[in-house]
């Protein structure tokens, strides 16, 4: 209920409950950086910072809400936490906080994940969660997918729609998303107020802010706060939202009504979409593959005051590599997305001689993502076409309001 109360508040600002500020403390405040050396690489005049939230347990942002979501549900006597994850950065995030909090956690993961992501399924089991690959053989939603189509790679929407049900038919269990709804951005929001802090310290203010996004709570996190001081005290930050060019809903979606789910069990809320039985390819940057995006994003991209762009994989993947060389850390699939446009602004600014400051989030660290870095060196990756006549049947089946 307080989740609830949260997803629907028209607070400013909501207290962090003092045991949550505590388990924060794990990786809280995550650090600010300037990649010197990567503006070295480029030649660029431009100032690159980045926010890195690969030092949180689960090696990502996805602690940021977990935790609290956790700790609400605890609080009033829920013991069993059901949800799905694409590469598996929210499913660590919740396994490790249902061990926080004495919570069992089962997770429904995205079978096209579950196969090329063997080690961070073993870390949400480290955690204690049960996992299974989705769709699965142990919700009446899986077993209808697989009875259509038994190699089915699964998608955000189908693990949704099974950990839905899953919820759904115990009373001992409640559903926990770890992104798109209202309370989850909220919860993400300590990113770039952090940002605004720290950027303060380094005597800088960015001119644009760059995240990747997929369902929007690594987004919102860093550029919330940041498009708060554009509305209320005339700051002129540039937003930029990355996406796949397999599932760019924020570029190639309608701004309309749809389930948040493949199995239309969730309520309707009007966001950019490409409709909810699309299915997007096996890229591998998982988190990223959803058919939407969060409500109050897509609002914000409606009315101008956040762009978006979309990249392929490959185009992605080689940025991460020219990062990993230069600055140490190696990104996460998804991230690669957020620095690939960080290098192109920086390009731009050179081009333009002009001493941009870029400040984008590098929401979560590689290590479990060598896969995706084998199949890019090996030259195995694919870049996938946007699938246009794939998208328009899914558009088609929208619900009519």
């Amino acid at each position: 209920m307080a989740l609830i109360m949260q997803e629907l508040s028209a607070e400013r600002n909501i207290e962090i409950p003092e045991r949550v500020r505590d388990a924060y403390t794990l990786f809280r405040p995550s650090p600010l950086y300037r990649a010197h050396r990567l503006e070295q690489a480029l030649g660029t005049p431009a100032h690159i910072y980045y926010k890195y939230e690969g030092g949180s347990p689960a090696g990502s942002h996805k602690p940021n809400t977990a935790i609290p979501q956790a700790y609400y549900n605890q609080q009033e006597g829920v013991t069993r936490l059901a949800t799905e994850t694409g590469a598996g950065q929210w499913g660590s995030s919740l396994a490790f906080a249902g061990a926080l909090f004495g919570l069992e956690v089962k997770v429904y993961m995205v079978r096209a994940s579950y196969d090329q992501k063997p080690y961070r399924r073993l870390l949400m089991e480290t955690y204690g969660a049960s996992i299974v690959a989705s769709p699965s053989p142990t919700t009446n939603y899986g077993r209808k997918v697989l009875s259509e189509t038994p190699d089915s790679p699964g998608s955000l929407g189908m693990a949704i729609s099974e950990a839905v049900e899953d919820a759904a038919t115990r009373d001992d269990t409640k559903y926990a998303l770890g992104s798109v709804l209202n309370h989850v951005l909220l919860h993400q929001a300590i990113i770039g107020q952090e940002a605004i802090e720290q950027m303060g310290m380094a005597g800088e203010s960015p001119d644009v802010v760059i995240a990747c996004a997929g369902g929007g709570s690594n987004f919102a996190g860093i550029a919330f706060p940041l498009v708060g001081r554009n509305l209320t005290q005339g700051a002129k930050h540039r937003i930029v939202a990355v996406e796949p060019e397999a599932a760019p809903s924020l570029t190639r979606g309608v701004y309309a009504y749809d389930f948040g789910d493949t199995g239309m069990m969730t309520p309707l809320v009007k966001m950019h979409t490409l409709g909810s039985g699309f299915i997007p390819e096996p890229i591998h940057a998982g988190g990223l593959r959803y058919h939407g995006m969060a409500p109050q994003v897509s609002l914000l991209k409606e009315n101008g005051y956040i762009e978006a762009r979309s990249v392929h994989q490959t185009a992605a993947l080689e940025a991460g590599i020219q990062f990993a060389r230069t600055e140490g850390i190696l990104p996460a699939p998804e991230s690669t997305h957020a620095i690939r446009a960080a290098i192109d602004e920086a390009l731009e600014a050179k081009e333009a001689g002009e001493a941009r400051v870029i400040l984008f989030s590098l929401s979560g660290h590689g290590h479990f993502d060598l896969a995706a870095y084998g199949s890019y060196l090996e030259g195995k990756m694919q870049d996938f076409a946007f699938p246009a006549e794939k998208v328009k049947e899914a558009l088609a089946a929208l619900p009519k309001i």
